[in-house]
């Protein structure tokens, strides 16, 4: 069971976005070096999250700004936006069972609903945790950044 780190990379593209100053350019070149990723998958992260309606990009060497207020961005919005896995698949059942075998045939019957029943439990917990309140997190944990 595991969510992308897509996600995890964009929640830190945001939060330098949403918190460094307004003069700093937020350049994919610039963001990847925090990230430790590629230029080019961070353009991948902003152009999703600008399809979402999560960021502005501008033109040229502008950088991104939020589209949104922090608190109204969700861990789930980041999520859907960067990731195209869906959370129902959070929890795969094993591919090849033996379907003469009783158990083989019923296991991916028999693990839908309680595995359902998780990925609406973790949607519902990224749906309640917000950029601003990572934004504040954050904030506690590196002082300077207030």
């Amino acid at each position: 069971m595991r969510i992308s780190v897509k996600c995890s990379a964009a929640v830190h593209v945001l939060l330098m976005i949403a918190m460094l100053p307004a003069e700093k350019k937020k350049t994919s070149e610039f963001l990847a070096t925090s990230v430790g990723n590629n230029p080019v998958e961070v353009r991948k992260a902003l152009s999703s999250l600008k399809k979402a309606g999560i960021i502005e990009v501008a033109r040229g060497p502008g950088g991104a700004s939020l589209a949104r207020e922090p608190e109204a961005i969700s861990l789930l919005d980041i999520y859907s936006a960067v990731d195209s896995a869906s959370l129902d698949e959070l929890i795969g059942v094993h591919g090849n069972p033996e379907p003469r075998c009783p158990f083989g045939r019923n296991i991916a019957q028999l693990l839908a609903k309680p595995y359902g029943e998780i990925g609406d439990a973790v949607r519902e917990k990224m749906r309640q945790v917000t950029l601003r309140q990572l934004i504040e997190d954050i904030q506690q944990m590196e002082p300077e950044l207030q």
